[in-house]
């Protein structure tokens, strides 16, 4: 499914993949060791929203450093000035922006990754330790179901809503859109009607992706939807008690920089404005960290935004 002009970015040169691995000795290269490796997070971003919660989630502030950058990227190719030095020791003339998330290896000065799904893998493999009171973001077994949530936000709910907002687009396919998008919402509400947590009793990766895309939702799709739209998605409570229950958590609503993440939208977007725009489904800004510096992240001022 091609995704909708009215909440996607300008297309962009792609740039060469970056998928080192973190593993579990010396002989794998990059091997846990801390403070060796620094996150490059910008928190408007929903990737990086995603590896920010779980390197809270996990307790990393003292064993990797991360470095938070401008809500807006400054570079007029759509990348951050700031990462330019990393990509090009990494990547010889690099083509396209440099962008973020981008976990790179101080002691190299290069750029190990910049493939999310690795990243939060990798995370929680190496550097999460067994604290009983950190979460096991990736329990055994439950891989395929996490990746499974992950699909069905990317494709059931972000592009689902995308469709749906798309003023250009005819009737039937923003109807037929919202329809998709509201059945797996309904699906989602049963689950969480008899659970806390969208794979059982304890919290996993896939309710940080979840969560994310809730957010997301709210916050950049429901501006291009119809007021009818947005009330039909807001009545589900379970999952939205749910969002407002994990806002409040400390890794989670700590991180949500709402004027972020308008400022990136409106960056980028190139639809219309509609009546959904006036219906807010929750009150995010009651746990959003707006600009405040977060313990263990260090700011990187950019060129004006």
């Amino acid at each position: 499914m091609p995704a909708a002009p009215s909440t996607s970015v300008p297309s962009l040169p792609s740039p060469p993949s970056f998928r080192g691995r973190i593993g579990c000795d010396a002989s794998s290269g990059y091997y846990a060791v801390s403070r060796r490796y620094r996150l490059h997070l910008s928190l408007s971003c929903p990737h990086c929203l995603r590896i920010a919660i779980t390197h809270s989630l996990l307790g990393l502030e003292e064993t990797l450093p991360v470095a938070l950058l401008p809500a807006v990227p400054e570079s007029p190719d759509g990348g951050h000035s700031s990462l330019r030095p990393l990509y090009e020791a990494s990547s010889h003339r690099h083509p396209g922006p440099a962008t973020a998330p981008v976990l790179s290896d101080d002691w190299t000065g290069r750029i190990v990754s910049t493939h999310t799904p690795d990243i939060l893998r990798d995370l929680a493999r190496h550097f999460g330790g067994d604290g009983s009171d950190r979460p096991a973001l990736y329990p055994h077994g439950e891989e395929e179901e996490i990746e499974a949530v992950g699909r069905l936000c990317e494709y059931r709910i972000n592009e689902a809503a995308q469709h749906a907002g798309q003023a250009d687009a005819d009737v039937t396919v923003r109807r037929t859109a919202l329809g998709s998008l509201l059945r797996v919402l309904g699906s989602l509400e049963c689950r969480l009607a008899h659970q806390d947590f969208i794979l059982g009793d304890e919290m996993t990766a896939a309710d940080v992706q979840l969560w994310v895309t809730l957010v997301q939702l709210d916050t950049v799709h429901r501006l291009h939807l119809d007021a009818a739209a947005v009330h039909a998605i807001a009545d589900h409570p379970h999952l939205w008690a749910y969002a407002r229950r994990l806002a409040a958590h400390p890794a989670f609503g700590s991180h949500l920089d709402l004027d972020g993440i308008a400022r990136r939208h409106h960056a980028h977007c190139h639809g219309l404005e509609a009546a959904g725009a006036a219906v807010q489904i929750l009150d995010w800004s009651v746990h959003s960290t707006g600009r405040r510096p977060l313990a263990g992240f260090t700011t990187v001022v950019g060129k004006a935004e």
